[in-house]
């Protein structure tokens, strides 16, 4: 079943996660307060990373063991990707410690296909369907426990969706809050209306996973997927600082920043908006 599966990281997208450290994000979150432990960047890269299941599946495997050793540890996790497949490894890492955590996907994209609802056989694109156990088992991804459930899985940001993945949406009740909402209430209620959904007594463990594609090609450009139509600066920020509010946070992606893929001022601009999404989900506000 999964022989035509695929990885279509863009190349490149590896390199994101240092241009944020370079950037000066470790240091940036010590002044917040935090006690940073940077693991290193190099922490992966004995394991081979062809575009291809099995090797996508073992990083994710080895991401979910490191994820999951932090959160037991009390720590909160901050991953920096890297193509968003890597969430089905630093989710199952949350909820190996928080079992009953609430999964908040900003994002451009539903990524919840299955084997049968993809067109291109991307993993980058499945990621939720395994951690929510749905569609036909694919043989590399059979360590994922599917623990979360669809109550617990709220979307924000949504305006490319494929025809497979509304289906799902809707039959299996998966709430998402488009663009469409977002223009309609404002990204206040958006919010809010999301919280109440997946953590309605503010009491679930959260995981933050945030996909710098959510944001407008003119704020975030240099990412592998880039779709008009997102949230601006300061919406994709607001959901970071409410999220942060709730004092529920326990674990934090930033994903697919890719400086490969645009000119040096573009990439520059990229780096810098992953690194103050960071800040905002850790605690820093405007005044």
């Amino acid at each position: 079943m999964a022989s035509h599966l695929e990885s279509s990281a863009k190349l490149g997208v590896d390199k994101g996660p240092i241009h944020l450290v370079e950037a000066g994000l470790p240091e940036q979150l010590s002044e917040l307060g935090w006690k940073v432990q940077f693991d290193g960047h190099h922490q992966f890269e004995e394991i081979p990373t062809e575009d291809d299941p099995p090797s996508v599946s073992r990083v994710c495997e080895a991401v979910a063991k490191v994820v999951g050793d932090h959160a037991k540890k009390g720590q909160l996790p901050l991953t920096l990707g890297g193509d968003h497949s890597l969430a089905v490894g630093t989710i199952s890492g949350t909820l190996e410690k928080y079992p009953d955590a609430c999964v908040i996907w900003v994002d451009a994209h539903a990524d919840i296909n299955t084997a049968e609802t993809t067109d291109s056989g991307n993993i980058h694109g499945m990621p939720l369907s395994f951690l929510l156990g749905i569609g036909p088992k694919v043989d590399e991804f059979a360590w994922v426990k599917p623990v979360l459930t669809p109550n617990r899985l709220v979307y924000i940001g949504l305006r490319d969706v494929d025809q497979g993945e509304r289906r799902i949406l809707r039959e299996h009740g998966i709430k998402a809050f488009s663009m469409h909402e977002v223009d309609k209430y404002g990204i206040g209620r958006v919010v809010e209306m999301a919280l109440d959904h997946v953590n309605p007594g503010r009491k679930r463990p959260i995981h933050l996973s945030f996909d710098v594609d959510a944001l407008d090609p003119s704020v975030a450009p240099s990412t592998g997927t880039p779709v008009r139509g997102g949230l601006t600066f300061r919406e994709g920020h607001y959901i970071c600082e409410a999220v942060y509010e709730t004092g529920c946070l326990v674990a934090l992606d930033i994903m697919e920043v890719n400086p490969s893929l645009s000119d040096e001022e573009s990439a520059k601009q990229t780096v810098a908006v992953g690194c103050s999404l960071a800040r905002s989900a850790l605690g820093e506000t405007l005044l």
